[in-house]
């Protein structure tokens, strides 16, 4: 008889997986191989006991059939059980199989997931930035159309005046213009004699520069930097070796190459060589020359665009002082530089220092150039704006009235009943409502009492 070997129970704890199915699958082939025995031994039991004719040997080889038959029988059950444990093998394996693939989806699933967590905070961002920049530019869009209406009420007033909007604080731009575009400008009407550069703000641009600088503010108003630049630079190169650093005409060059850097915003190179400029004049022809003047002011309005008021002041002080001096006190020049100052106190909250400038700068102007000049309703204007901040608006009414009612005579040659200025039909019509209002209520009061 085959012997069945079993492991021991001690160790039956310790096996794992693959040991316990190897065990099994030895244990199925003794179970098989007892079987197979067993039957071989009923078998031939059964032919003995055809064989056998007493009674008492058939009997004990019966008994010995029945216990073959119950051996072999639980020998069968415990095939089904080996057979029932192999089935539950294969199935948890199965099942772990399917574990690691839900496993696998899993991370899977959850890289998935972050990476929709990055995308989405990086949409919400994009978003956020995108609502943001529309916001500003709804803005920028009400701002200009603002600015466009405006323009349109009032086509003569200059950028440098003061703008409504929703900022306090003014940029002061060239309401006194830079010496070297205002001669560019009126050209081809200067002469050489002194009396011209006088009135011309007692400085004359060289003639040898004349052409060069004509050329290039063109170049500079069509936006071609990278032509006026190098030209500037060339032109003040070859300057400083036939004249040297130390010459007028040198700072001449450099105050036209600071206007071309102030229209590229580039302020701190401007700065620069106006400051150089102004050393230079100053040596050369003396700290209370109208040249020194002009630098002063274009340096004051290259500190006033970039909000530096307060240094821009004291140059701007200064230099009409220098005016005054050398144009007289009711000099329209000097007007025009009072125009600047009250401009860049304005911009400071200095509002007494203001309405003095403003008030001088008026007297002269109409004393001057008459009443009918544009820098007086210029001036008036700015003034009538001070009185607006500072909530004088009975003051500030008064003055638009008289620049209104000038511009309609102007236009129209006299106010009569026909020819109204339009501020007069604005309270007419004011009044004619004020009155078809109280009427209108009046009628009602007396329904009422009746």
């Amino acid at each position: 008889m085959s012997i069945m070997v079993y492991p021991r129970d001690e160790k039956l704890e310790k096996l794992n997986q693959e040991e316990i199915i190897s065990n099994t699958k030895l244990v199925i082939q003794g179970l098989e191989a007892l079987k197979n025995e067993h039957n071989t031994i009923l078998y031939s039991l059964l032919e003995t006991i055809k064989c056998l004719k007493k009674d008492e040997e058939a009997n004990l080889v019966h008994e010995k059939s029945s216990l073959l038959r119950k051996s072999v029988e639980m020998i069968e059950l415990g095939l089904g059980e080996a057979q029932v444990m192999m089935a539950l093998s294969s199935h948890l394996n199965t099942m772990e199989s399917e574990k690691q693939k839900l496993r696998a989806q899993v991370r899977r699933l959850c890289q998935e997931n972050q990476w929709l967590r990055d995308e989405l905070a990086n949409t919400q961002q994009k978003l956020q930035y995108s609502e943001q920049t529309v916001a500003q530019l709804e803005e920028e869009k009400k701002h200009l159309e603002f600015m466009n209406q405006l323009k349109k009420y009032d086509e003569d007033i200059s950028p440098t005046e003061e703008k409504e909007g929703d900022s306090n604080k003014e940029t002061l731009d060239d309401l006194f213009p830079n010496e070297e575009e205002e001669h560019c400008q009126g050209m081809p009407h200067q002469h050489s004699s002194a009396a011209a550069a006088a009135q011309q703000g007692g400085y004359e641009i060289p003639a040898r520069l004349r052409t060069l600088h004509n050329l290039v503010i063109q170049y500079a108003s069509q936006g071609r930097y990278e032509v006026a630049v190098p030209l500037c630079k060339q032109a003040l190169e070859d300057l400083e070796k036939t004249s040297g650093h130390d010459h007028p005409d040198v700072a001449t060059m450099l105050n036209i190459l600071a206007l071309v850097y102030r229209d590229q915003n580039k302020y701190k190179e401007a700065a620069h060589l106006l400051n150089d400029a102004l050393s230079i004049r100053e040596k050369t022809l003396g700290k209370d020359h109208p040249a020194v003047a002009a630098t002063l002011n274009n340096l004051a309005v290259l500190y006033g665009k970039r909000g530096k008021y307060k240094e821009a002041e004291p140059l701007c002080k200064r230099a009409l002082e220098i005016r005054e001096k050398v144009l007289g006190k009711n000099h329209p020049d000097v007007a025009k530089q009072l125009n600047n100052l009250a401009l860049l106190c304005q911009n400071q909250g200095k509002y007494e220092e203001v309405e003095y400038y403003y008030c001088r700068a008026l007297e002269i102007y109409e004393s001057q150039l008459g009443p009918d000049d544009p820098n007086v309703a210029k001036t008036k204007n700015n003034l009538a704006s001070c009185y607006l901040k500072q909530a004088k608006y009975k003051d500030a009414e008064v003055l638009y009235k008289e620049i209104l009612t000038r511009a309609h005579v102007k236009e129209f040659g006299s106010v009569d009943d026909d020819h109204k200025p339009i501020w007069m039909h604005a309270e007419e019509r004011e009044e004619m409502s004020k009155l078809s209002s109280f009427s209108a209520g009046d009628g009602k009061v007396r329904n009422s009492t009746s």
